[in-house]
């Protein structure tokens, strides 16, 4: 533990659903849901006007339509996020060169790295304040919650004690204060089968934790859970702010609402996501030389297979050959509902030589069989698309050859709502998000 408060942690508020509500003015103030759309899909985020109606976060969407029905339900715009959040990663590493990104919407940041002329209270206070500000600026509008403190596990659970939009600094000495009247759950490791097994021990708050002996801990938990868990109900942790964290793999999967059960079309969707990992990993800079695939069968069975290259590649090809090779040995006849592609075992190079003279120039994926890209070229809800007579906006529905789009940019009123032929020509998914 550090004998000041210089660790600080960075929240972003209900991140996904905020930029919906950033770039979107008529779903300002009003219930916005991002994630699958679909009756198997998942929440991802929810806005806090979605909150007060019980929505939250990994939340089934059938679940989430039933308890907030006049809520907005998006598919999510990734390429928004992700600009998003490397502006505010950006400023996070102005401030100070140890920032380790947790996610899109939240990272750590070392104090002690940062230019700062004392780490007193007040001076990682005001620091704190400008970050704060400096996010909504760059970001345009989006808040942040924040938490300082003198761990890594202090300054992450000071960030929730005030959201959304608040700042709480935990001063030195009165972390266990803090920590001992909060519910055992707030421990990093104690999810639902471990508090219960704590409950049934008459354990539910972290002054219970703090009050039996790290022997009974271990008993209760195992030897590697209980030793860690008896420190943090003490607020121990060193655990140092890692600048890089780093990628051990990179993979693409997707969900399918209806069971997949073509084999044509399941290599069609592969060879695409080989595509998509190739891109990441020359985007990286980084190669790798295990190839895996991820299928989840009808009845929820999850099967993976993988195949190791003797070096590492990051040509689409090489990937989607050994994806589509490895899935020739699954029975998928009754079905799949989720397929991915991953690779692993990651490099900084490449032996260009090793398929240079056997492998096929790149080349893009061929056209995918009819019903996947149909699929690729829904119009999904809150994507956004330009007119060619009316501009920029997003998709408010679809469906029965029909695509509703609402006319707005983050810079504008709410604008108007029009409906088109699913075909028309004038009406094209944007390529990026849309400014005025």
């Amino acid at each position: 533990m550090r004998a000041n408060a210089s660790v600080l942690h960075l929240d972003l508020d209900a991140f996904f659903a905020s930029v919906e509500q950033r770039d979107k003015p008529s779903l300002r103030g009003k219930p916005v849901v991002v994630g699958g759309v679909g009756g198997r899909g998942v929440v991802a985020t929810a806005s806090y006007e979605a909150r007060a109606c019980g929505v939250h976060s990994a939340m089934s969407t059938r679940e989430a339509r039933s308890r907030c029905p006049h809520a907005a339900f998006l598919t999510g715009r990734f390429q928004a996020y992700r600009e998003t959040s490397e502006q505010v990663m950006a400023l996070l590493r102005a401030t100070s060169p140890l920032v380790e990104p947790l996610s899109l919407d939240e990272a750590f940041v070392d104090l002690l790295a940062a230019d700062l002329p004392d780490l007193e209270v007040d001076t990682v206070t005001a620091c704190a304040e400008r970050l704060r500000a400096a996010v909504a600026e760059v970001t345009g509008g989006l808040t942040a919650s924040v938490g300082v403190g003198s761990s890594k596990f202090i300054a992450k659970i000071a960030s929730e004690i005030d959201k959304p939009d608040g700042l709480t600094v935990v001063l030195p000495g009165t972390e266990r204060d803090l920590l001992r009247p909060m519910s055992a759950t707030v421990i990093p490791g104690v999810g639902p089968a471990t508090a219960e097994r704590l409950r049934r021990a008459g354990i539910t708050t972290v002054a219970d934790l703090e009050s039996i002996s790290e022997d009974e801990m271990v008993r209760l938990l195992g030897n590697a859970h209980g030793h860690g868990l008896y420190r943090l109900a003490r607020a121990d942790d060193d655990r140092p702010v890692v600048a890089e964290r780093e990628t051990k793999s990179v993979s693409v999967e997707g969900t399918y609402d209806t069971d997949l059960t073509d084999r044509k079309l399941m290599e069609g969707l592969l060879t695409r996501q080989a595509a998509q990992v190739a891109e990441r990993l020359r985007k990286s800079g980084l190669s790798g030389r295990t190839v895996s695939i991820k299928v989840r069968l009808h009845d929820f069975t999850t099967l993976s297979r993988s195949s190791t290259l003797p070096a590492p590649t990051d040509r689409a090809s090489t990937v989607g050959r050994l994806a589509r090779a490895l899935l020739t040995d699954l029975d998928t006849s009754g079905g799949v509902r989720l397929l991915g592609v991953g690779v692993s075992g990651l490099a900084d190079w490449i032996q260009d030589d090793l398929f240079g003279e056997t492998e096929a120039p790149e080349e893009e994926p061929g056209p995918l069989p009819a019903a996947v890209e149909s699929r690729r070229t829904t119009w999904a809800p809150g994507m956004d698309v330009v007119h060619d007579e009316h501009g920029p906006g997003w998709v408010w529905g679809s469906g029965r050859g029909v695509v509703t789009v609402r006319f707005e940019t983050r810079d504008t009123p709410p604008g108007p709502v029009r409906s088109f032929a699913a075909d028309d020509p004038l009406l094209a998914p944007a390529t990026r998000p849309v400014q005025p």
